[in-house]
């Protein structure tokens, strides 16, 4: 019986099955040397054979066995690669995916354990897995994964998730903390630790830092002008009660326009348009830490720091390139 069954769905990221593989060999290289169970996972597909990845990769698999029942294998979807929403929502909806969501929602009706990371959470969407859940994905896509199954709660804030069995990630390089995580799960913190650090791998908790928020929106209007506005208007950025008057709405119906358009509340929004005007002054220029925080308006570095490790799980030194910190940060 093997612990993991990867996944592989044709037009994969080659980067997250390369991961996948990576992180598995290494935990069970170390395992022996530390004294731990040794990982075991073979690599499957719906026919198995070759399958053609990103890039023009092809990785050989098995044929990937009906559904398995509590405490037997995970399976693993890696990022299926896309270049635009629509290309995206066509490759979920072809037959091989529905087949493929069909055996997962089996697998996990069975009692089965399944994660996914970035566009590959729609493969589970498709199963109807995500229904009563929560679950993360792709910052840029969370909105969209939200519409169609609005009984899931998106959180895309969140790098890793894991509700009842089911395990989402965020973006493509997420891929490695959803790995660790599933270590973690699995074997316990001492092989997850020690992988890590052989393969110089820091488990996150946000994509917050990551977010740009005119971009969270999916070209949405409103958000883009909400955003420019914050920005222009710092340090003094408007209150939510304002920026409603300004655009002429209630505050309920601009509340409900930006969380449409991005999963978030407008608060969030302008917190984030702060952190990211922050983050570029911290990379960028020369000011102190204090200086960043009055720029952006918080009233001392405090509380920059704080809303920092809330949203990023960083300080704000963690964003200055070498040498580019001065004596006050």
């Amino acid at each position: 019986m093997l612990d993991f069954h990867v996944v592989i769905a044709g037009d994969a990221f080659a980067s997250s099955v390369a991961i996948t593989r990576d992180v598995l060999a290494t935990a069970a290289a170390l395992a022996p040397r530390i004294g731990t169970p040794t990982p075991s996972w073979g690599m499957f597909s719906l026919d198995g054979g070759p399958v053609r990845l990103q890039g023009g990769f092809t990785v050989e698999t098995r044929r990937l066995p009906r559904a398995s029942g509590p405490g037997r294998a995970t399976w693993i979807l890696p990022g299926l690669g896309f270049a635009t929403r629509k290309e995206l929502l066509a490759r979920v909806q072809r037959e091989d995916a529905q087949r493929l969501a069909r055996q997962i929602a089996a697998h996990v009706r069975g009692g089965g354990e399944v994660a996914a990371s970035c566009s590959a959470v729609f493969l589970l969407q498709q199963a109807g897995v995500l229904a009563g859940r929560r679950a993360t994905t792709f910052w840029l896509l969370a909105p969209v994964l939200a519409q169609l199954e609005p009984r899931c709660t998106v959180d895309a804030d969140r790098i890793v998730i894991s509700d009842r069995g089911v395990t989402s990630a965020g973006a493509s390089f997420a891929h490695s903390d959803l790995m660790l995580h599933l270590l973690r799960q699995r074997f316990g913190a001492k092989l997850c630790e020690a992988v890590s650090r052989m393969l110089l791998l820091d488990g996150r908790l946000a994509q917050s830092t990551f977010v740009i928020p005119e971009m969270f929106a999916s070209g949405d209007e409103l958000v883009a002008r909400l955003a420019d506005r914050v920005e222009a208007s710092l340090p003094d950025s408007p209150s939510v009660a304002q920026l409603a008057a300004e655009f002429c709405m209630s505050e309920r119906t601009l509340a409900r326009r930006v969380r449409v358009a991005t999963g978030a509340s407008t608060s969030h929004l302008v917190q984030g348009v702060k952190l990211r005007r922050a983050r570029t002054l911290l990379e960028n220029s020369r000011l102190s830490v204090d200086q960043v925080a009055a720029a952006v308006g918080y009233q001392d570095a405090t509380a920059l720091r704080r809303l920092m490790r809330k949203a990023a799980g960083a300080n704000p030194s963690s964003f200055r390139h070498h040498g580019r910190e001065t004596a006050h940060g």
